[in-house]
């Protein structure tokens, strides 16, 4: 049995050491419930060493503990290879300890007949393990054996599989584990160390000086309070944190639970474990030195450098743990229960006071509490130690230890704190003693104590920081019902708050670099600069994508207190929460901003007292220095910003008369505040200077608005009193005229000139001189400013400036913003001109008489063109046909001098070609024919189908026609006039067969034209007044005096819209009858867009006004209207007005001479009512659908051609173009790929309904 148990064949390590593939692991084969295997493994794994027993030492023994613990490794390796799970429970380990022990397979050196217990108590060896050569006999010892039930297998076959759940035996070890093994209650192993005295020979007792026994005596209580402190350290483990996790209800919610345990109960298992290993040092000292200890200095010298892991952390976040108890006892009753019966159970122990009551918090204390006893025990042992026992000097290094421990202990006590409460409000001179404040000199004091103050005003920063966090995002998103609507919270968080956590990250990592220095240098700490500076580099991004943004956040809480009363009044709660400090909103978002001042002030102080060689003093600067840079480099931004909120600012106080909103895009990111000021208006009487009106005008980059400030609510509203002016209808006239007294009106002023006339001229030079040098000086000499609006509203302004400094200024700002407009508007206009024709048509002079020379020289005048049509033909060829008073053109698109007239018709009106039935339709002299377009432009060549004699739809008084497409039938629909006032219409359809039946051969000389023979009649009905008509997708829109006659044609069945009878716009039915309506269009399925020739009007389905602004009025008058979605184009003969077609907002003017629409883009598919799908300015069809001519200012010249006279008309096409926008998004600082320091604010603000 001796060889077998010592034997160990050397070829396995041979194998291992070149890495048999085969090898195996012999574990594989340990049966744990198989006693002798246990054995072996604890006789080769148990450590052995020499213990001292009763001053007797024992070699190659050990202890109970290293027994338990050594089976306890074994059976957790096993479980955890074989089960997957790892058990804490000894139990198992103890039970098989015991079994050995009853098999003698070990022994207890003092044959004592004690049960093994898992202490250091008692020491053991085996029976057969002693110390020598190999030649030494040793005694063989029988291994033991027995069955240990708790650590069968499973005897399930399908157990092994390894399935969860696969099992099917009740008591599968894969299911319950070591719960059924019996509960063990050991009583701790204590020793009534009151009565040692009585164990120790009277001969060794009396000759024991008094001090030695008062020395044992206490000794012996150190080791009793230690024993009691471990308990009652077991009883929070076992009573509270145990019983939490099998608390039945559960008290919490498994994730809440674990977060709280750790959050209140810390590192005690850790401190537990530690004070175990105290309390087996000493018992080991006990037993090795019994009856007198000699030392014990020396085992919590090494005690108080492992408490040095564990203490520090404990009772500095002791404060925390108690507030968290605190939150938990008053929100949750289920908790508060589970503590009364905890304390009920302690109350009920064995030897518990009656007078004190047990609770949690006094638990969680008995850590601190008792590492502060630890000084006073020692101390005591010292008084009483001879001072020759070598004891003394490791009594002194551990009281100074733990001394130092605990002032560690209340370091972290005060960085737990972070800034708050008493340890919060902690100074330097409170955590250090009293003899190293006098030991150091004035300047060092002071400069740990600001570097102190650095490190504390950095917690009481972060901590803010989180409060951002705790006191307003989270209860903003958390908010039942909500504060803010969810569609605009997400938005007003990130521009309220930004990156505010990205700040947080850096200076919390920055608060760990302080705290580090301070646990490693404390109480002197050598420097701070090198993490402040690392700090600053790391943090300068995040700080020049915040300070920038300030601005902006502060004007979105004014906002969204003013429009959002929940929000006011959460507002104002968050002012009265205890770590609010009696501060709102604004003052925390705007604490990172005077943060790095105060870096920079710290620094100059600690810097101000440094000695000259640290190296502080060559540090310091850089970091000042990068600080002071990263300050001037966020100005453009914040400046930049500033305006952005200016701008705002000024938006949302605008204040309109009542039908007069102009949408300027002031929320635009691209809207630039280019100049503001105070300027006068003569009053139009002529009265005195009293009379005159201080105007306030705001120079944008696309408007110039005047206003007239007034203070209402406590703050200011700005009263449009004027027009907006758009900047591409403005025009300075004069900025040159001499200042005139503004106390003098013009009738006095000229009256005086005249009267004094003769009295002026008599005087000098000199003296006029003077006088008008004393004119100019006068504080009431204005300087006027003349400009002109183009538009239909407008015309020309006088103002004045008070100052000729100030008109100069004024007028070098509108060049600017004129210039800059223009530039922009050339880099994204949403049409370009595309020519059609160039030199194709001409058109007399105005004043060109009938007899004029100009009409005999040669010059072929076709008259004013009318209109125009694109079609393509069967084979592919992209044509269009234009319209004049002299006939029809037909060319190719963009190529001039393709055109041929191929229709000698007169005053033709109208043209539009059904593609469908190859048929051309032309109104000629209010004659409507229909030609085929074979005929007109063949493509077969020798073809004969195609007549080449129109028909005559209707042969008189017809004033317009409209194609389309009506359920699922082609028409044409034109009216002719009756009487005075009625518009008959007729709706015809084109008959396939007839059109392209071949022509015959007519005996007549004059063959009888029947309408009958391409077209047959579908409807006819009545209006009155009216002036064009629109096809929608099931009905018919009339234009007509009445509005919009929205009509059924299949039951003749009519509406009118707009209804003008609307509440909240009592000047609508006024305006609509002064106004010609133009078109009609469905920006979105429920709304429609009315346009008249003065302005626009939303209306929904019932033709109620769907806008809370009203009309729009547009900047000219127009003659016609048309749409190429997203946008709607208004021809007015100055300019063509392009606008959104879903806002109305102004986008682009076009200038130009005698302006006018020749196809609107009107086609079979209704494209001129309805916006068509993808009509949005990121899916923009790119195809032009209207078509416009105007007069070229000169005619062209051409080499070796002479000068034509008369009008030159520009036939052209409007072509969408892609906006050019700078590279990069605007709207962060952060995000712009090719210029990331742009200074641009984030973004605007989002639309509300009173904007649109």
């Amino acid at each position: 049995m001796r060889q077998i148990t010592n034997f160990e064949p050397p070829q396995l390590n041979l194998v291992a050491d070149v890495g048999d593939p085969n090898d195996f692991d012999e574990r594989r084969f340990i049966n744990l419930s198989l006693l002798s295997n246990t054995a072996v493994q604890l006789k080769d794994k148990v450590p052995r060493g020499p213990h001292v027993k009763e001053a007797i030492s024992y070699p190659r023994a050990f202890t109970g503990k290293d027994i338990v613990s050594t089976i306890h490794n074994i059976i957790c390796r096993e479980l955890s290879r074989e089960t997957g799970t790892t058990p804490t429970d000894r139990r198992a380990a103890i039970l098989v300890a015991r079994s050995l022990q009853n098999s003698l397979f070990f022994m207890e050196v003092e044959w004592g007949s004690k049960q093994l217990q898992d202490s250091v108590e008692d020491v053991y060896m085996f029976l057969d393990d002693t110390e020598g050569s190999s030649e030494t006999p040793i005694e063989v010892t029988e291994l033991p054996t027995g069955v240990v039930t708790v650590l069968a297998k499973c005897y399930s076959p399908c157990c092994d599989i390894g399935l969860p759940g696969s099992c099917y035996a009740y008591d599968c070890p894969r299911k319950v584990g070591l719960s059924q093994l019996p509960s063990i209650v050991e009583a701790p192993v204590r020793v009534n160390r009151e009565d040692w005295s009585r164990k120790v020979p009277q001969k060794i007792l009396a000759s024991l000086s008094q001090n030695e026994v008062m020395r044992q005596t206490i000794i012996r209580k150190i080791i009793a309070k230690e024993e009691q402190y471990i308990e009652d350290l077991d009883l929070i483990i076992e009573i509270f944190i145990n019983g939490l996790r099998v608390a039945q209800p559960p008290v919490m919610t498994p994730l809440i639970l674990e977060e709280f345990i750790e959050e209140v109960f810390g590192n005690i298992h850790d401190i537990r474990d530690c004070s175990h290993r105290l309390l087996d040092f000493l018992n080991v000292r006990q037993r090795e030195e019994h009856p007198i200890i000699q030392r014990v200095g020396d085992i919590f010298l090494e005690a108080a450098t492992e408490f040095r892991n564990v203490y520090p952390t404990y009772v500095g976040h002791h404060p925390l743990a108690e507030k968290r108890m605190k939150q938990e006892i008053e929100q949750n009753p289920e908790f508060r229960i589970f503590l009364e019966k905890c304390t009920r159970q302690l109350c009920a122990r064995p030897g518990t006071s009656s007078s004190m009551r047990p609770d949690l918090k006094l638990y969680l204390n008995r850590p601190a509490e008792h590492l502060q006893r630890y000084p006073l025990l020692l101390d005591a042992v010292y008084n009483e130690t001879e001072p020759d026992n070598p004891d003394c000097e490791y009594l002194t290094a551990a009281m100074k230890a733990i001394q130092a421990l605990q002032d560690v202990a209340r370091l972290r006590t005060f960085q737990s704190a972070m800034g708050k409460g008493t340890t919060g409000r902690w100074q330097w001179h409170d955590l250090v003693g009293e003899d190293l404040t006098k030991s150091l000199g004035h300047d060092e004091f002071q400069r740990q104590s600001n570097i102190f103050e650095l490190i504390q005003t950095e917690m009481i920063y972060v901590r803010d920081l989180e409060n951002i966090e705790t006191m307003y995002v989270r209860p903003l998103r958390n908010a039942e019902p909500p504060i803010i609507p969810p569609d605009r919270l997400d938005q007003f968080l990130q521009d309220v708050f930004h990156n505010y956590e990205e700040l947080h990250s850096h200076h919390r990592r920055l608060v760990n670099k302080l705290h580090e220095l301070q646990r490693e240098q404390h109480p002197e700490i050598k420097s701070v600069t090198a993490a402040i500076f690392d700090a600053v580099l790391n943090f300068r991004e995040a700080y020049m994508e915040y300070i920038p943004n300030y601005p902006i956040a502060e004007y979105r809480i004014e906002d969204e207190i003013g429009q959002n009363e929940a929000f006011k009044a959460f507002f104002n709660n968050t002012i009265r929460h205890p770590d609010a400090h009696r501060l709102d909103m604004k003052n925390f978002i705007n604490r990172p901003i005077p943060r790095l001042l105060r870096y920079e002030l710290l620094l100059k102080q600690i810097l101000s007292l440094t000695t000259p060689y640290h190296e502080d003093r060559d540090d310091i600067p850089a970091v000042i220095e990068a600080i002071k840079s990263l300050g001037r480099e966020t100005e453009p931004g914040v400046a930049s910003a500033k305006q952005k909120v200016e701008l705002w600012r000024y938006n949302s106080n605008l204040v309109f008369k009542a039908g007069e909103h102009v949408d300027m895009d002031l929320l635009n990111d691209q809207r630039s505040l280019i100049y503001t000021g105070k300027l006068l208006r003569q009053p139009e009487s002529g009265l005195e200077w009293n009379g005159w009106t201080e105007l306030f005008v705001m120079l944008f980059d696309n408007y110039l608005v005047m206003t007239k400030p007034t203070e209402k609510d406590g703050g200011t509203k700005y009263k449009v009193v004027r027009r907006p002016v758009p900047l591409d209808l403005l025009t300075p006239v004069n900025f040159s005229d001499s200042g005139i007294q503004r106390n003098t009106s013009i009738l006095r002023s000229l009256r005086t000139q005249n009267q004094n006339g003769s009295e002026q001229r008599e005087r000098s030079d000199s003296a006029s001189i003077s006088s008008r040098n004393q004119e100019t000086n006068d504080s009431r000499t204005v300087y006027p400013c003349t400009i002109h609006h183009n538009g239909r509203l407008g015309g020309p302004y006088i103002l004045y400036a008070e100052t000729a400094a100030i008109r100069a200024d004024w007028k070098r700002k509108l060049d600017e913003a004129i210039g800059l407009r223009k530039v922009v508007q050339e880099s994204n206009k949403v049409f370009e001109i595309e020519s059609l024709s160039v030199d194709t048509f001409l058109s007399p002079p105005v004043n060109t008489g009938p007899n004029a020379s100009a009409w005999h020289d040669g010059t072929f005048f076709t008259g004013k063109v009318t209109c125009s049509v694109p079609f393509n033909t069967p084979d592919g060829r992209g044509l269009v046909a234009i319209g004049c008073a002299e006939g029809v053109w037909i060319g190719y698109r963009h190529d001039s001098r393709s055109l041929r007239r191929v229709l000698h018709l007169r005053m033709v009106t109208q043209c539009a070609v059904l593609d469908d039935f190859g048929l051309f339709i032309v109104l000629s002299d209010k004659v409507l024919y229909a030609y085929h377009l074979e005929a007109l432009v063949p493509t077969i060549p020798g073809s004969t189908n195609a007549s080449q004699t129109p028909q005559r739809i209707h042969s008189k008084d017809v004033q317009f026609f409209s194609v389309g497409v009506l359920h699922g039938r082609t028409m044409i629909i034109y009216m002719k006039k009756r009487g005075n006032n009625d518009s008959v219409f007729y709706a015809v359809e084109p008959v396939v067969d007839k059109i392209n039946e071949p022509p015959k051969a007519s005996a007549s000389l004059f063959p009888r034209k029947n309408r009958a023979d391409w077209f047959r009649l579908y409807k006819e009905f009545t209006f009155a007044d009216a002036y064009d008509l629109i096809f929608l997708k099931a009905k018919i829109a009339v234009l007509c005096a009445k509005g919009f006659m929205i009509m059924d044609l299949m039951d003749y069945r009519s509406v009118t819209i707009p209804q003008r009878d609307h509440s909240g716009h009592p000047y609508l039915a006024k305006r609509c009858e002064s106004s010609r309506p133009l078109g009609m269009f469905r920006p979105s399925e429920d709304e429609f867009l009315l346009c008249y020739d003065e302005f626009g009007l939303f209306v929904d389905r019932h033709g109620n006004s769907s806008r809370s602004t009203g009309i729009i009025e547009w900047e000219g008058t127009a003659d016609r209207v048309a749409m190429h979605a997203p946008y709607i184009l208004l021809f007015d003969t100055r300019f063509i007005e392009i606008r959104q077609v879903e806002t109305g907002r102004l986008v682009q003017i076009i200038p130009g001479t005698d302006i006018r629409c020749v196809w609107d883009g009107r086609t079979l598919d209704g494209g001129a009512a309805v916006v068509p799908h993808g009509g949005t300015e990121d899916r923009m069809i790119q195809e032009p659908r209207v078509h416009a001519v105007m007069n070229l200012p000169e005619p062209p010249i051409h080499a070796g051609i002479r000068n034509v006279r008369g009008a030159v008309q520009h036939v052209f096409e409007l072509f969408p173009t892609i906006p050019l926008y700078l590279p990069g998004s605007l709207a962060s600082p952060s995000t712009a790929p090719y210029f990331p320091l742009s200074f641009s604010p984030p973004r605007s603000p989002p639309l509300r309904a009173h904007h649109i």
